[in-house]
């Protein structure tokens, strides 16, 4: 696997974009984590007579229809947003490197049937498949997570192959066959490990699109369900009342700009320090 020296780390930290994604990350990641803390209300607690009220010492982000307080709502969103990210990318990037790292290594009619079937699913639009899996499915997060993995992983399986054919050619691999070491040994334990540093950066920056993508299933109902805390279903109440409540879709939508922002920046830097070209 590519190692990085301090130098790299050191040079890459200077770069203000880094810094940004870096903070931003660990800021939701924070909030996520210590939600029950910092929430100043519970996400579901309606309270009618509170209902639509403006930003103010008692509801930082005002309330919506239902009288909830949005700012603990969007802090729980967090965490529902995070963990659903992390799992659709976590999901496509396990079940495609196992596959694009069986294909590459042991080639012939596996990989045929393997490829082909990566070729059927990316002959449709990420969105449209994941939309389609999702409302066969039926609308839930859970759901929706899945149908966006099965949208995602052919993309990873693509690229670990690309890396296993290069890497088994290599002489320690060689080495390896020459001794008896078995195959699934070889691959998973040799090879998968210096395939890896094209993934991680693909994962990174997927996560900011998998999250955008989440967001936007659960605004066209099919993803995450009231009364959720999901960023998505909070954009889609909210855009009824933008025009009396601007408050009501402003601060969820800026959560989701910023950690989609943070992943893009921190994707951008994972590229620059694991490519070798970059890094030169």
């Amino acid at each position: 696997m590519q190692t990085l020296d301090s130098r790299a780390i050191r040079r890459a930290f200077r770069n203000p974009g880094t810094i940004l994604g870096f903070f931003l990350v660990v800021l939701f990641a924070f909030l996520a984590i210590f939600a029950p803390f910092i929430a100043t209300h519970d996400p579901l607690d309606i309270d009618v007579l509170g209902r639509f009220q403006p930003v103010c010492k008692t509801h930082f982000m005002g309330t919506d229809e239902l009288g909830r307080d949005i700012f603990s709502r969007v802090v729980y969103g967090s965490r529902l947003t995070l963990q659903a990210g992390v799992s659709i990318v976590g999901i496509a990037a396990v079940l495609g490197i196992v596959l694009g790292g069986i294909a590459g290594f042991w080639g012939g009619i596996v990989e045929t049937v393997i490829m082909r079937v990566v070729d059927v699913f990316m002959s449709f639009p990420s969105l449209v498949l994941a939309l389609t899996v999702a409302s066969a499915l039926g609308p839930s997060l859970s759901h929706a997570v899945l149908a966006l993995s099965m949208a995602w992983w052919p993309w990873y399986a693509r690229i670990t192959r690309g890396q296993v054919l290069s890497v088994k050619e290599s002489v320690y691999v060689e080495a390896g066959r020459a001794i008896g070491v078995p195959s699934l040994r070889l691959l998973f334990k040799h090879v998968l490990p210096n395939c890896i540093s094209p993934v991680v950066v693909l994962a990174t920056l997927d996560l900011g699109y998998a999250i955008l993508m989440m967001a936007g299933l659960s605004f066209i109902g099919v993803g995450a369900q009231p009364p959720s805390p999901e960023w998505g279903a909070m954009l889609s109440a909210g855009r009824n009342y933008i025009t009396t409540a601007w408050w009501y879709p402003l601060f969820p939508g800026l959560a989701l700009s910023f950690l989609v922002l943070g992943f893009n920046l921190l994707g951008d830097s994972f590229r620059d320090l694991l490519d070798p070209k970059m890094r030169r």
